[in-house]
């Protein structure tokens, strides 16, 4: 099990610390904080710059957290937060499929994210070496998600819609 948790941690936690990095550095393809935050401002989230910047440091603190099996479950209550965040305001209108950009990898992430989270990190983690893995129970687990939930549903809902150009 301890192998299959350190498995399941350094697949999920680089590749969500990569989305990040796209986002904040405009690593590995990606836009950057200026480009990801026009992007952003088009969603409704303004300032979009922020909300890059805020999205781009779940996830990439998230991805560490998950790889390093630091942190018990707040890594994944991240990850399924900005996950939740992406497949609700970017995703859920193109269907299931990624093929047509729809909330198929957000959902895999999410479902990854809250089987670690109630797993726990495993034996091969940095929480085992440090002995915190005793912290990290199914209740904390629980109020960690549940946080997450929250203030996934509070940024969605933190939206306004697209500033209208001016009439001329």
């Amino acid at each position: 099990m301890n192998v299959a948790l350190l498995i399941a941690r350094l697949v999920l936690g680089p590749g969500m610390a990569a989305h990040g990095a796209q986002k904040l550095f405009g690593w590995f393809g990606g836009h950057g904080l200026a480009g990801t935050g026009g992007f952003f401002e088009t969603l409704g989230f303004r300032p979009g710059r922020l909300f890059a910047f805020l999205a781009g440091a779940s996830e990439f603190g998230s991805g560490l957290l998950i790889a390093l099996g630091l942190l018990g479950p707040i890594g994944p209550a991240l990850l399924m937060l900005v996950m939740t965040v992406a497949a609700l305001t970017v995703h859920a209108r193109n269907g299931f499929f990624v093929s047509r950009n729809g909330v198929e990898v957000p959902v895999i992430y999410a479902a990854g994210a809250l089987t670690l989270a109630f797993t726990g990190p495993g034996a091969l983690s940095v929480d085992a070496l440090l002995h915190l893995t005793r912290y990290w129970t199914p209740e904390l687990a629980t109020v960690a998600i549940s946080v997450g939930a929250g203030l996934a549903l509070m940024n969605v809902l933190a939206r306004r819609a697209p500033a209208q150009a001016p009439v001329r």
